[in-house]
């Protein structure tokens, strides 16, 4: 009798510690953390966190809008990649600047951040008209401008509409730079955006284009 009820006893405590293993492996989790440019207000956040949300999985968003540090959790048998991510914060209409993935496993993936090689006697600075309406736009002109190699500096005054860039001139031209803003959905006065990719802009950010279409 003794030694039944020492076999069940073990059998169940067998049983409790597969299931606890079970349960801490399906609730894994890996930690993400992106510094997120152009978030305005607590819409702009919504927005983000619903676009988040159609990854089935996130849990635990968190937005600061001071700092736009963005945390969320996801489970760690489905990892994102830092593409991933930042390609789901574009889909949002916002631009990420920087990306942190703690995974559950204790290993830390990083954004990389790119290092320019620039002829600093070749730098020149020039202001250039770029259309655009809000600090979402703003983010967007920011991130297409620093994504050129040849390209030291960017600040777009959302009042004036001017771009301030400098560049490396030896490397690059104000023509490519204005191509570059086009492509992102910003006109200029010599570059147009291309209809549907001015129509994918989100709605605060088509601005009017009858004077300069």
């Amino acid at each position: 009798m003794k030694n039944i009820k020492f076999m069940m006893l073990a059998t169940l405590m067998f049983l409790f510690i597969g299931t606890t293993e079970s349960t801490a492996q399906k609730t894994e989790r890996d930690n993400y953390t992106v510094m997120v440019d152009g978030l305005g207000c607590p819409f702009c956040a919504y927005g983000l966190e619903k676009k988040f949300k159609e990854l089935k999985g996130v849990k635990g968003v968190k937005i600061d809008m001071e700092t736009g540090q963005f945390d969320f959790t996801f489970p760690a048998d489905r990892p994102l990649s830092i593409e991933d991510v930042e390609n789901q914060v574009d889909a949002a209409g916002y631009t990420a600047v920087r990306t942190s993935i703690n995974r559950a496993d204790g290993t830390v993936v990083k954004s990389e951040e790119k290092i320019k090689t620039l002829d600093e006697s070749a730098l020149v600075t020039e202001e250039i008209y770029v259309f655009g309406n809000c600090g979402m736009c703003k983010a967007r002109i920011h991130k297409a401008g620093n994504e050129l190699e040849a390209v030291a500096s960017v600040n777009w005054d959302m009042d004036t509409k001017m771009l301030s860039v400098t560049y490396d001139s030896s490397k690059t031209t104000v023509s490519e730079i204005e191509e570059k803003m086009a492509e992102v959905g910003h006109d200029t006065k010599n570059e147009k955006t291309a209809s549907d990719v001015y129509e994918a802009l989100p709605g605060c950010c088509q601005y009017e284009r009858e004077n300069n279409e």
